[in-house]
């Protein structure tokens, strides 16, 4: 039968395998995170609870590294990290990414931390011996954020919700055919996105990267929100708003859910880029 709310699978894959290692020295290493699962959001934290650097979002750097014991991604949202093994004492050998978020079908997470010894296990890092030279460094100001800097033309909302038992955005079905926002190149507006409750929605908009103003009315500097982000993921009763430009590329995109069962069954509008 088809799942319409959305598809877990009962493994976690890394780089396409089931629990692989990955065989590391005592220094720095960068790693870069893709939540590529159909309909699973996740929390990524280290098995010993250590902390990590984290220095990206989805496409960019943020202003200054920040430190975290866990980054949760919804569908489609990246992460860029950087973990220092030197930090471990000499007896570590082993270590594990682990996803602590509980999630029982395709509605979204529950909410709940799992506790780290039931966490899924995603990769194994096993530590090499001895010490190595690390000449590496995170720096502590990285790229200053874009200015919000285009005259606001108007003000959206996009609401996504199940309607009649089906998946819309703003109470509609998706149509090809149909703009649903007309928005002029050189602008700038200013985007609500929000769900309902019961629900978790990833949201993603193609073409441009806006800048995350507010997240449920609260600022998001220093949150692992800040900068300019693709992919939106809203928790059941969520908003997120966004200052999105319109600086090239005349033509016809979409937004979509990234739940890619709500994607297919058509949590989608289109919006043009108008001269």
């Amino acid at each position: 039968t088809m799942e319409m709310d959305g598809v877990l699978g009962d493994k976690l894959l890394i780089n396409g395998r089931v629990q692989p290692y990955f065989e590391v020295e005592r220094r720095k290493y960068r790693f870069r995170i893709l939540n590529s699962g159909i309909s699973r959001f996740i929390d990524v934290w280290l098995s010993n609870g250590m902390t990590f650097q984290y220095i990206a979002n989805d496409g960019n750097l943020i202003p200054a590294p920040m430190t975290l014991q866990n980054v949760p991604l919804g569908v489609a949202e990246r992460a860029d990290i950087v973990v220092d093994f030197s930090q471990l004492p000499a007896s570590t050998t082993e270590i594990y990414l682990v996803n602590r978020a509980e999630q029982i079908n395709g509605r979204g997470p529950t909410g709940n931390t799992l506790p780290m010894a039931q966490s899924p296990k995603m990769l194994k890092f096993v530590i090499r011996p001895g010490v190595v030279q690390d000449n590496s460094r995170v720096p502590s100001l990285l790229r200053p954020l874009p200015e919000m800097d285009l005259p606001v033309a108007r003000t959206r909302s996009f609401h996504f919700d199940r309607t009649n038992g089906l998946w819309t955005v703003n109470g509609k079905l998706f149509d090809l055919n149909r703009c649903d926002a007309e928005c002029k190149i050189g602008t700038a507006e200013i985007w609500n996105l929000s769900t309902a409750g019961g629900w978790a929605h990833p949201v993603h908009n193609h073409v441009e990267e806006p800048r995350v103003i507010s997240y449920n009315g609260k600022p998001v500097a220093n949150t692992i929100l800040q900068g300019r982000k693709d992919a939106h993921p809203l928790y059941p009763g969520d908003e997120i708003s966004v200052y999105i430009k319109f600086r090239d590329w005349i033509g016809t995109y979409p937004m979509h859910c990234h739940n890619l069962t709500h994607e297919d069954h058509a949590m989608m509008f289109r919006w043009d880029i108008v001269p």
